[in-house]
């Protein structure tokens, strides 16, 4: 990315916003009326009903597609990790890089078998990297908001805009189904610190083990959060203010992808705790995208059904999973496709001749 003023990336951002238009109404009505004319009770396919309707509204037919999917994962490091609040050191982070471009990472394995591809960028990991992986990185990680700011503003600006330009760079390749993804050591940290301001929350409620630390650990990574809304006194009402303050940037740029997406009318999966935060943010700063949104598990982090909730999303699988990198949101795209066949192969009552459901 070209480097830009602040003024120039709010301005990029807004026109962004702009972009950002309703569901087709008309699209979504006929959907609905095939579905209910299908061989089955109406609505008795529940979830799988909703996302054939939420697609046709997206795309503006009543003859939704998937072409491509793309899992977009976005890498970063934090400041806050010196803070002790993670299981595995940051080291882990550029070594799951390496792992995931060479195909080797649980994402891969999942994405391989959902005929998806996997981009991994470089938005903020804080150790030199080299490889076949997309390059963006605004700095080398956050700082510890613990003791400031995590990033500038200028920095969160950035970091949004890279994962709205990654998306539209796909989107141009063809791709019309996206999962979020994420990569970092200490990311469910910034992340239980975004949810904590937005939804506004107790940290008790949104503060959980992320990795797998200790009952000590816990504490601690909870105190830490409490001494950077402390220090840096976040602003619940400003996304960018907590974005920057608190945040992080995968999850910056998770937000971005979203905003682009919705923008350019392609339906994104939010994947678990991490890219919830970054779509609470990206709501936050565009409350239309969320009609984008398909929404895929429930996270055993305490914090993301809270996160859900305030989105108005309700989980489609629930396999106690918080391993993140997309691997929620990818076996989620087994069932946006099943919505779709259903939509497209499923009998009407007149084909199979039978006789429909009393009123």
């Amino acid at each position: 990315m070209k480097k830009l003023t602040e003024t120039q990336l709010h301005t990029q951002l807004e026109t962004l916003i702009a972009n950002i238009t309703e569901l087709d109404e008309e699209a979504m009505t006929k959907v609905q009326a095939r579905l209910d004319m299908l061989t089955k009770p109406q609505g008795s396919l529940g979830q799988l009903e909703s996302i054939a309707k939420q697609l046709g509204g997206i795309q503006r037919t009543a003859n939704p597609k998937i072409n491509k999917k793309a899992v977009l994962l976005m890498a970063g490091d934090h400041g806050i990790a010196a803070e002790g609040v993670s299981a595995f050191p940051q080291e882990v982070t550029p070594q799951m890089v390496y792992n995931i471009i060479s195909g080797g990472a649980a994402i891969n394995v999942l994405a391989r078998q959902a005929n998806a591809d996997v981009f991994c960028t470089d938005v903020g990991v804080a150790f030199p990297l080299e490889g076949n992986f997309i390059h963006k990185r605004v700095a080398n990680g956050t700082q510890n908001m613990a003791k400031g700011p995590a990033m500038s503003r200028h920095e969160a600006l950035q970091a949004l805009l890279v994962g709205a330009e990654v998306a539209e760079e796909k989107i141009r390749a063809g791709y019309n189904l996206f999962a979020t993804g994420d990569l970092g050591i200490g990311n469910t940290t910034p992340s239980s610190a975004i949810v904590a301001l937005l939804t506004n929350s107790p940290l008790e409620e949104v503060v959980g083990r992320g990795t797998g630390i200790n009952d000590a650990g816990l504490i601690k990574k909870r105190q830490a959060i409490q001494k950077a809304f402390d220090v840096n006194q976040p602003n619940p009402d400003d996304a960018l203010d907590v974005l920057s303050k608190v945040g992080g940037f995968e999850i910056a740029a998770i937000a971005g992808s979203i905003l682009q997406a919705a923008a350019s009318r392609v339906p994104i999966v939010i994947d678990g705790f991490i890219s919830t935060a970054g779509a609470l943010i990206a709501s936050k700063i565009a409350p239309q995208c969320t009609a984008f949104m398909i929404p895929s598990h429930g996270s055993v982090e305490p914090g993301h059904r809270k996160a859900m909730a305030s989105l108005g999303l309700d989980p489609v699988i629930n396999l106690n999973m918080r391993l993140g990198e997309g691997t929620g949101a990818v076996l989620t795209f087994h069932l946006v496709e099943a919505a779709l066949h259903i939509l497209e192969e499923m009998a009407t009552f007149a084909d199979a001749g039978v006789s429909e459901q009393s009123s």
